[in-house]
């Protein structure tokens, strides 16, 4: 199979519209060619290209920034002497200044399939900044490693934020391609929008589900480490939101269910269990013990729950990373009904609410999970109705089958 980069670089006529314009690429660590060459490099070859200048998303074209929430600065890239502007550093949105680099932006970034991970909504604010201004920006498509799956509530309004670019749900099962199809038609930009479309990739076949076993997984973020994080970071990301860890500062950061100093994880493995089993599916999970080496619980000794989804344990349409994260929640708050699961902090530069709000885009979950008398069947039922309208919502913004 190839990727939209690919595509665009073996075919001079998918090209032929980049003629006498200057071009940006919006890129980050795991922006690679089939041939491991990094796409900057492969663009800036092309004799029939004039590479104007490159922006990096969260963590930065270089992916140098380990932790969550650190900024990149604006530099000059020393190779080609073109700015590199940061998308994750003074601004989130591209300014006018920037805009006015390039006639043509090539966003070239992996993603994880998650409405959190925030280099959708880059896609959402470079295509909202192009509107109207005669700037086109194309989309060169990559795999949905998570596959087409959907699970979450649809994100309500008034709680967007740079996690949460729209009314979507924590999984939606789409490639930033496709979803840059939904952005235009949901939001109405006057944006002359283009997807270089992958070819061959089939979201559904075995072993992958979605990521294909031609192409090595490079990190698109430092804590991306491998398929079985993208997989599970639907559900795992929550963590951020609490004051649970979520294995930063190990080697396997955002793969567990949890890890703390004072709970006991065979005893919440038992009550996800006795609670609803249907919602371990699809994956082993394992007790283990941790001390990270920075972080949340830094240097101390953690009780930990670990997902596999991954191997002969992994079943692509019983998987689900949302449930199965909220389960672990509810557990651990019938088991120590007072732990202070919620960490308040500002997360992603919004204030107002609590973390866990702002991640999942509402306060149902964690309502649900702080209602003692709530059954897992209450939030499968809420959850179920946005999933079947995000379904049938994004039917036709589809590329691949």
């Amino acid at each position: 199979m190839k990727f939209g980069i690919d595509r665009l670089l073996a075919d001079p006529d998918l090209r032929k519209p980049l003629a006498g314009r200057r071009v940006a690429l919006v890129a980050h660590p795991a922006s690679l060619t089939a041939g491991l060459v990094h796409s900057l490099d492969a663009l800036a070859a092309l004799p029939d290209l004039t590479l104007s200048a490159a922006f990096g998303p969260q963590h930065g074209l270089k992916g140098d920034k380990q932790d969550n929430m650190v900024e990149t600065a604006d530099e000059r890239d020393p190779v080609y002497g073109i700015p590199v502007f940061s998308l994750y550093g003074e601004v989130r949105r591209p300014t006018p200044a920037m805009m006015d680099a390039a006639d043509v932006f090539l966003f070239d970034l992996q993603d994880l399939g998650c409405r959190i991970y925030t280099f959708v909504t880059t896609l959402l604010y470079l295509l909202e900044a192009a509107a109207g201004q005669g700037k086109s920006v194309w989309v060169l498509d990559r795999p949905n490693p998570a596959g087409r799956p959907v699970e979450g509530t649809l994100l309500l309004a008034g709680y967007e934020s740079f996690v949460g670019a729209g009314p979507m749900p924590m999984r939606h099962g789409m490639t930033l391609g496709e979803m840059g199809h939904w952005f235009v038609e949901h939001f109405g930009l006057d944006v002359d929008y283009r997807v270089i479309a992958m070819e061959g990739w089939q979201p559904d076949s075995t072993p992958g589900f979605g990521w294909p076993e031609s192409r090595l997984w490079i990190n698109p973020s430092p804590n991306a480490a491998n398929l079985n994080m993208a997989r599970a970071y639907a559900g795992t990301v929550m963590l951020e939101g609490t004051t649970l860890s979520e294995g930063r500062g190990t080697t396997r950061p955002l793969e567990v269910l949890f890890g703390a100093p004072d709970i006991d994880a065979k005893a919440v493995h038992a009550e996800m269990r006795r609670l609803a089993p249907q919602w371990l599916a699809g994956c082993a999970i394992r007790e283990c013990w941790f001390e990270p080496t920075f972080h949340k619980h830094a240097k101390t000794l953690c009780s930990a729950l670990m997902i596999h989804a991954e191997g002969a344990f992994y079943d692509h349409h019983a998987f689900r990373p949302w449930r199965l994260q909220a389960l672990a929640f509810k557990a651990i708050r019938n088991l120590w009904p007072d732990y202070p699961i919620w960490r308040d902090f500002p997360y992603e530069y919004v204030f107002d609410r609590l973390a866990i709000d702002v991640i999942n885009g509402g306060p149902a979950l964690r309502a649900w999970v702080d209602d003692a008398g709530a059954l897992p069947g209450d939030l499968d039922a809420l959850a179920a109705v946005d999933e079947a309208q995000w379904i049938e919502e994004r039917r036709r913004f589809l590329l691949y089958t």
